[in-house]
């Protein structure tokens, strides 16, 4: 692992979003088309308001959440939305979202069809990550329904969990997948969370998900 420290949150966003297009541009160098794998919440937003006007070959570009709650994609809690309202703009309208929900029944009746538009996508050309101050990553909550076999080293790309407290089932990208990302990026903001990743580095995975995806990773870290 790997920090990186900023000044303040705006050089952060503006120094990740040109490396984040740097490495995308090295690697439509010699593929077809990348993928592109980030984080709904508020964290990330700066950083897309940044790299949507970067200028490379988007059309070339292949985006799609680290996880989702199983809501419409017009739905205010939908990370699809945020994405596509705060990323797929401006240069990177031309970009191809990949969604993480599909409409009728329940996640699992559904991941089947979701896995298999992903694995042309696999490994995660460029990944960006956030950091929840319980050390969940993605939707790899501690303790939350199907935490196990979400780590699991043989997993298979996608994982339903069912976090507490929560109103709608999650569907993540599991931890083989975010760690096989062939680039990998944490954004954490605040003494609270640098302090919540400290306290992970010396924790298992079971009970500090995010320590199942740090090693090589390049953390983020602003006030």
């Amino acid at each position: 692992m790997n920090l990186a420290e900023y000044p303040d949150r705006e050089m952060l966003a503006i120094d990740l979003a040109n490396h984040l297009a740097g490495e995308l541009k090295a690697q439509l160098l010699n593929h077809d088309s990348v993928s592109l794998a980030v984080p709904g919440g508020t964290s990330p937003g700066p950083i897309f308001d940044d790299l949507c006007a970067a200028d490379l070959d988007w059309g070339r570009v292949h985006v799609f959440p680290t996880d989702e709650r199983w809501v419409p994609q017009d739905h205010p809690r939908s990370n699809g939305r945020l994405i596509c309202e705060r990323l797929i703009t401006d240069r990177a309208s031309s970009a191809r979202f990949l969604p993480l929900y599909a409409p009728g029944g329940d996640p699992e009746d559904a991941l089947a069809e979701i896995e298999a538009m992903l694995i042309p996508e696999l490994p995660v050309s460029v990944l960006l990550m956030g950091m929840g101050t319980d050390m969940h990553v993605a939707s790899l909550f501690p303790g939350a329904d199907g935490l196990a076999a979400a780590l699991d080293p043989e997993a298979p790309v996608l994982a339903v969990l069912r976090p507490d407290g929560v109103p709608e089932p999650r569907v993540t990208l599991t931890a083989r997948v975010l760690d096989g990302a062939l680039s990998k990026h944490l954004v954490i903001y605040g003494d609270e969370k640098r302090a919540a990743l400290e306290r992970a580095m010396s924790l298992p995975p079971e009970e500090a998900p995010v320590q199942a995806v740090l090693k090589g990773a390049t953390v983020h870290w602003a006030e």
